[in-house]
């Protein structure tokens, strides 16, 4: 190329400079260091090799030592017990042997049989009362619209039963996987900055969360035995573990995003004392490692739960607008009563579970990513050797490559923006339902003024 780019008189084409992934990065400034470690070692004058620091090889870790340090399980032990019983997620924890994963899920374990059998009377419930309910709700045709709102959102939320196979189960290897990774990534926090992850209240809020997630659960299904007439008691059978799992997923996300903010303050504490040390390199390698673990967990967190909070937010939104329209019609045609009231506090309710997924969401998103982001960038670089400006610059890719995003495995992000969409897409709904519904009292006021005539 070169010879003919000369023979022609014109210039010769630059090089292509490839664009390398974060690992393949990190390869490849280890072979770099590899081999001027070697040039240095076959010198007369080793010198200093600290600046040359290779990976290590991963090892394999004691199964005692791993659950000493897991933390994270002991402490939200009680919310994955309580889903064993309710049947939601039969994950189940491994005896401690060597090359065993401490967290595992098979369809043959007795945590799936015994959700199988809890399946199989909820189920039982629920198309009793489903019958019961769509059989009031065709041959009762002149009933007010409100109560015809209740019957539909309570309908639909019954249909959510026969989707926890689907949206639970199915998923159960990406869950075990995800409670490995944080097993692993404790012990590894601990061997490389000397500290363990410490978990703040996280024992109490856990145990609070579930008994908070079944009182609201039963408070609400008694709340509406009084408030509908034709709601009746043996009714709140079927709804008491449904609105309970809502509640309970919930909490598991808080849970989840509140500890990745933890051990995110935690790595970002021990960056910041390593830096003031004395060539920081080595230390900075390893916690770029620690970093792109954290990051991984987040993706494998919405990656394992991803049917399971699809179906929460389908359910949410479906929700609202039924509740919303059916509120706003009622006030409409007949003015505002209690039972408008309690279709007001539905919509609430579904919106504040939608909130707290969202803000929490991001919340754990920027202080993995943006906040670990900016401390980096404000290190004076002038004041560090070169080894420590590599690691640093390299850091800062690994972030900008790996970027902290909780996604339900390719259906949607979950931040803040999702609640302006959701609330964007109910307006709109809302509008177009309204102004059918205005339309219709026109036709009939003209009607009735017609038939005055």
């Amino acid at each position: 190329m070169a010879f003919w780019a000369a023979a022609t008189g014109r210039t010769s084409p630059s090089k292509v400079v490839p664009v390398l992934n974060p690992n393949q990065k990190q390869f490849l400034q280890d072979e770099i260091r590899y081999r001027e470690k070697m040039n240095i070692l076959a010198r007369t004058d080793a010198g200093n090799l600290t600046d040359y620091y290779v990976r290590k090889q991963e090892t394999i870790d004691d199964p005692e030592l791993l659950d000493k340090h897991d933390s994270f399980y002991h402490t939200t032990k009680s919310l994955l017990v309580l889903f064993q019983i309710m049947g939601v997620m039969p994950i189940h924890r491994s005896p401690p042997k060597t090359n065993l994963p401490r967290t595992g899920y098979s369809w043959t374990s007795k945590q799936v049989m015994w959700a199988c059998v809890v399946f199989a009377i909820q189920t039982t419930l629920v198309v009793l009362v489903l019958r019961e309910r769509v059989n009031k709700f065709v041959t009762n045709s002149d009933k007010r619209f409100d109560e015809a709102i209740y019957n539909v959102i309570f309908i639909s939320l019954l249909f959510t039963n026969f989707l926890l196979p689907v949206a639970s189960w199915r998923h159960g290897p990406q869950v075990a996987i995800f409670k490995n990774m944080w097993t692993n990534y404790q012990l590894k926090f601990l061997k490389v900055t000397g500290t363990p992850i410490v978990f703040p209240n996280l024992y109490p809020l856990t145990w609070g969360l579930c008994i908070f997630s079944w009182v609201l659960s039963i408070v609400i299904n008694l709340s509406q035995y009084f408030l509908q007439p034709d709601f009746e008691l043996w009714y709140t059978l079927a709804y008491y573990p449904i609105i309970a799992m809502l509640n309970c997923f919930c909490s598991l996300w808080y849970i989840n995003c509140n500890a990745f903010g933890t051990a995110s303050r935690a790595l970002s504490d021990s960056l910041q004392t390593t830096l003031k040390g004395d060539k920081p390199a080595q230390k900075l390698t390893e916690y770029r490692h620690l970093w792109v673990d954290l990051s991984h967990m987040m993706q494998q967190l919405g990656r394992a739960y991803s049917n399971m909070y699809g179906m929460y937010c389908l359910v949410v939104f479906f929700t609202t607008i039924v509740a919303t329209y059916g509120s706003f019609s009622e006030i409409i045609d007949h003015g505002a009563t209690y039972k408008e009231v309690g279709l007001f506090v539905i919509v609430l309710y579904c919106m504040t579970l939608l909130y707290i997924i969202c803000n929490e969401a991001h919340y754990a998103s920027q202080s993995v990513g943006l906040d670990f982001q900016t401390k980096l960038l404000n290190v004076n670089l002038t004041a560090v050797d070169s080894a420590t400006q590599k690691e640093v610059e390299m850091f800062l890719v690994a972030i900008a490559k790996n970027p902290p995003i909780m996604n339900l495995d390719g259906y949607a992000n979950i931040n803040r923006e999702l609640i302006t969409s959701n609330i964007s897409f109910m307006a709109t709904y809302l509008v177009v339902l309204l102004q059918f519904k205005i339309t219709e009292q026109r036709a009939v006021r003209s009607q009735q003024a017609l038939a005055a005539l």
